[in-house]
């Protein structure tokens, strides 16, 4: 098979009109792992869509509660020893000296894989001690709210080519796009959209977080984190997902499709 970053391409047979055709290209989404490392060490391994790898990191160590500051980071970079160098799937992060982390307060396992993350927390209340209620009066438009998937949609180019990456994207209070980014993990390209703010100083307090699966209690954890104070979503919440957000003051909003939307919590951010 043949790489190119977020994608893949393959030969398949294509069975169609009951005949088998010869071998054709297809496109896949592209799935490697991923090991960070904070001062030489392992902190987690993800599997990932090779691409904004450094995002990745950031968004992770923030989501985490290990870093706060840009001033905190001082670079990312993919290790340039041996067989890593080559494969680009592990990265070094160089902390300020001065930032003094506790890596036994990581609440992941060592290993993630794309399609879950939740289940590598070790407590839910660990989670849950990390960051404070949202205290936002930010208000949107529903109309805006509405227009946010076909934005989305459209960004996508790589779901375009293959059909399996989730998306995550910022829009401000006018329903401009500020991020978007695709990976094969639904938590990473959250991490990567947060990492994108981070490394960039770009605050989103009075941001709306847009995904195009489903909201996970991950996701919106890392939406706290984030202090985004407005999660919408094109599919379904999960229960421990809206349990969250009504706790901790988050507009959850699922089910964005056409002319129509479920607010679960906070509607009063909805005029």
């Amino acid at each position: 098979m043949l790489k190119d970053s977020e994608s893949t391409i393959a030969k398949i047979h294509r069975w169609e009109h009951g005949k088998l055709h010869p071998p054709i290209d297809d496109k896949l989404a592209t799935e490697e792992p991923l090991e960070i490392r904070v001062r030489g060490q392992n902190i987690a391994i993800t599997m990932r869509t090779p691409g904004h790898d450094e995002e990745l990191a950031a968004g992770f160590l923030v989501t985490e509660g290990l870093i706060y500051d840009r001033d905190d980071v001082k670079e990312i970079v993919h290790c340039k020893n041996a067989e890593a160098a080559r494969l680009r799937n592990t990265l070094n992060v160089f902390l300020a000296p001065n930032v003094e982390i506790d890596i036994k307060s990581l609440t992941r396992h060592v290993f993630a894989s794309s399609s879950c993350g939740v289940c590598g927390k070790a407590t839910i209340e660990s989670v849950r001690q990390n960051f404070d209620p949202i205290e936002s009066s930010l208000r949107v438009s529903p109309d805006i709210i509405i227009s946010l998937p076909n934005i989305l949609r459209k960004t996508q180019v790589t779901f375009n080519q293959t059909g399996g990456l989730h998306a995550a994207a910022i829009f401000d209070t006018k329903g401009k796009l500020v991020v978007c980014r695709e990976d094969v993990g639904r938590h990473n390209a959250v991490d990567k959209i947060l990492g994108y703010g981070f490394l960039n100083d770009i605050q989103f307090r009075d941001h709306i977080l847009m995904v195009s699966g489903r909201a996970s209690f991950e996701i919106m954890q890392k939406a706290l984190a984030a202090r985004l104070p407005i999660l919408a979503a094109v599919s379904a919440p999960s229960s421990l997902a809206v349990d969250f957000a009504q706790e901790n003051g988050q507009t959850l909003i699922g089910f964005v499709r056409g002319e129509t939307m479920n607010i679960y919590t906070h509607p009063e951010r909805i005029k």
